[in-house]
């Protein structure tokens, strides 16, 4: 976006721009995000910058009144797969705050001064910058949604200490943390949803993850589907699972997007986590678990423009693809689907989790921890579910993920995670093209091999066939054809047919919807 256009998205105060440029204004020394209510300022006292990161750096300070930092993030980072896109992702799962500066550069293949150049020229800020602003966003989220004392949110937030913690928020947001908290309890009206920490014992704290609109609630159908016994537990409106973190086991609940009195979304959940350095590793991965920085207006936009997709997108606006919390169990996963796709599958990866670690978890279903690559590579092939070349497969990947030869996150570049995974052996091109797309959250991925995509494809086919001339019903391009029209959201046009495939008795147009979190379109898109 040029400036004329970013100034049209503040002046329209369009709230689908939030989270995607910063909109500084050096009359105030002040900068929001692109919906703020506040007057338009005028063009010559405007700045835009690329993140708050590079706000801060210039000397401004966080609006009090649209919370600029409180918004759902920018989708370009997984659209984009240059270095910058990929330090943003691992920044944001707290690479600086485990390894530091040294240890991002060195996971992203550069010089710790290489890297800051490219950052500061492409974002505008350096690394150490955008972990800052990533620490006062979570900051700012735990004091207005948790009851943790002042030094707890300090450390979960990822800040050194609580000076630090301190400074931090007087130069972002003008306030002490104790003012951000009480501002908070006096603009919703009551208190926080609360928080329980005993000293030296596990955090748990209830908050909302915001998000853009529409969104469909239909991933948790998704979710559902392929829970795995113990480990998750899942409904039409609610996702639970446990994980592990540097600190150990941790938890979450997921409940359906909400859509608030503001017209705001969020994802209610409530986190257990045994250290508090994991909290905003977490959430980042329930962010990406659930696609809550997509852009669906454009994605929606651009698949509507295939016609033979137009009838899917209409039937679930706002379709999200699901991501991963552990890239790793993603892998390992993947290799048992494609070795017995279809009813047998769920039996399989429940035989597969059963070889993971017990916990505790008083009155809960959730029973274990998915087993880690060491616990799959030394277990003896009885216990493996599939075929032989399935279990084989299974333990020669878990080898190379247990001894690093494999490196699997969401820092990878993803033409070389998929080559690196196509050398090893039983790992076919549909699965490590499955693996690229919910582990880096890759936008444009056709799974065109997919039984249930190519099922929906040969239904749509039949139905446009049954409604034509005859003579036209050669009409209907080819999969390949349409996968390349729908570029570059080709994962959403997959994930459309994937569901679409659960409904074979019903049109895309008549599909029934699902739970929608809804948002009011301009009227000038309405058409």
């Amino acid at each position: 976006m040029d400036f004329g256009q970013q100034y049209a998205a503040i002046d329209a105060r369009d709230a689908r721009f939030d989270g995607q440029f910063i909109t500084a204004v050096s009359s105030t020394g002040i900068y929001c995000r692109p919906s703020c209510p506040a007057r338009t300022p005028k063009p010559a006292n405007v700045t835009f910058y690329r993140t708050s990161a590079a706000a801060h750096d210039a000397g401004y300070r966080a609006c009090k009144r649209c919370l600029p930092d409180a918004v759902p993030g920018d989708p370009a980072w997984n659209l984009r797969r240059d270095t910058a896109a990929r330090a943003m992702r691992l920044i944001a799962d707290g690479e600086v705050d485990r390894t530091g500066v040294d240890g991002l550069a060195a996971r992203l293949g550069y010089s710790p001064r290489q890297l800051g150049r490219i950052l500061r020229h492409e974002l505008g800020a350096g690394a150490l910058s955008l972990a800052r602003a990533q620490r006062a966003q979570t900051a700012r989220t735990l004091l207005t949604a948790s009851t943790l004392r002042f030094a707890d949110v300090a450390f979960a937030a990822g800040f050194g200490s609580v000076r630090q913690f301190n400074d931090t928020l007087q130069q972002v947001f003008d306030l002490t943390p104790g003012q951000v908290r009480a501002t908070a309890r006096r603009g919703s009206g009551s208190g926080p949803p609360g928080s329980d920490h005993d000293a030296g014992g596990p955090v748990r704290i209830s908050l909302l993850l915001p998000t853009r609109l529409p969104f469909d609630n239909g991933i948790f159908d998704v979710l559902r589907e392929q829970a795995v016994a113990g480990v998750e537990q899942a409904t039409a409106s609610t996702y639970a699972r446990t994980l592990r973190l540097p600190g150990g086991p941790a938890w979450f609940h997921a409940e359906a997007v909400r859509t608030g009195s503001s017209g705001g979304a969020a994802l209610p959940v409530t986190v257990s986590v045994g250290g508090l350095g994991d909290l905003p590793p977490l959430l980042s991965r329930i962010r990406r678990l659930f696609d809550l920085d997509a852009d669906p207006m454009a994605v929606d936009l651009a698949l509507s423009r295939v016609p033979v997709l137009r009838g899917l997108v209409a039937s679930r606006p706002g379709l999200r693809v699901p991501g991963s919390v552990d890239a790793e169990e993603t892998v390992l996963r993947a290799l048992v689907v494609q070795d017995m796709p279809g009813p047998g599958t769920t039996a399989a990866l429940d035989r597969l989790a059963a070889l993971g670690p017990a916990v505790q978890g008083p009155g809960s279903p959730l029973t274990r921890l998915f087993p880690s690559a060491q616990h799959i590579a030394a277990a003896p092939d009885a216990l493996l579910p599939g075929s032989p070349a399935c279990r084989q497969a299974l333990r020669t990947v878990a080898q190379q993920l247990a001894s690093g030869a494999l490196a699997v996150d969401v820092g990878a570049d993803a033409d070389e995670l998929r080559s690196h995974l196509l050398v090893l052996d039983g790992v076919s091109a549909g699965t490590a093209d499955y693996v690229v797309m919910r582990v880096l959250g890759h936008p444009d991925v056709a799974l065109t091999d997919d039984p249930d995509v190519r099922d929906s494809w040969s239904g749509l086919a039949a139905q446009r066939a049954a409604t034509i001339r005859a003579t036209d019903a050669g009409d209907h391009p080819a999969l390949d054809e349409a996968m390349a029209a729908a570029r570059p959201w080709r994962s959403y046009a997959t994930e459309h047919l994937r569901r679409a495939a659960n409904l074979p008795d019903l049109a895309p147009e008549q599909a029934a919807p699902r739970s929608y979190a809804t948002y009011s379109y301009p009227a000038s898109e309405r058409k």
